[in-house]
């Protein structure tokens, strides 16, 4: 556990928790910390080792995270889900998990990704009704209207079957 005092460098917001814990003011169970993310065990886990990677940097959403972040937060969340099947940690598979926004079940507006460990029988669960079956010519117009808005904002654009 970590208390003491705030790092140089880091944004924070009022009333974050995420923020707090950063800044060394409240306390956190921490596994990793670099410049850009710290890593800690969440006190409310859907199953023993679920873990939590977030920015330093404030970010409510997935899209007020600069790119570069992302991609650290990526690397951070697989060596941190490889680290939890090395570690005795009851753990069958993994699960990782980002909330952006409320309709998402967000609680707390600071990005944060939850790594969680899965076995046989645990007690987290994702209800999906996986029988939904839209037509190919709904699926084509969503695409469609993606891909108009992802080219918008970033430009480009690709051939049928070409990759990004």
């Amino acid at each position: 556990m970590r208390m003491g005092p705030g790092r140089t460098g880091m944004q924070r917001m009022q009333a974050c928790v995420f923020c707090e814990i950063v800044a060394g003011e409240s306390p956190a169970s921490i596994f990793y910390e670099d410049e850009i993310a710290l890593g800690f065990m969440t006190i409310g886990p859907a199953t023993a080792g679920h873990a939590m990677i977030i920015p330093k940097k404030h970010a409510p959403y997935l899209a007020d995270l600069d790119e570069e972040t992302g991609r650290h937060l990526w690397t951070i969340s697989q060596r941190t889900a490889a680290a939890i099947r090395e570690s005795g940690v009851s753990c069958e598979g993994i699960n990782l998990f980002l909330a952006d926004g409320e309709a998402a079940f967000q609680e707390i507006f600071h990005l944060h990704i939850h790594v969680i460990p899965r076995y046989t029988g645990d007690p987290f669960k994702v209800v999906v009704d996986w029988d939904v079956r839209p037509s190919r010519e709904e699926l084509d117009q969503v695409a469609q209207q993606i891909s108009s808005a992802y080219n918008h904002m970033w430009g480009g654009s690709r051939e049928r079957g070409e990759r990004l």
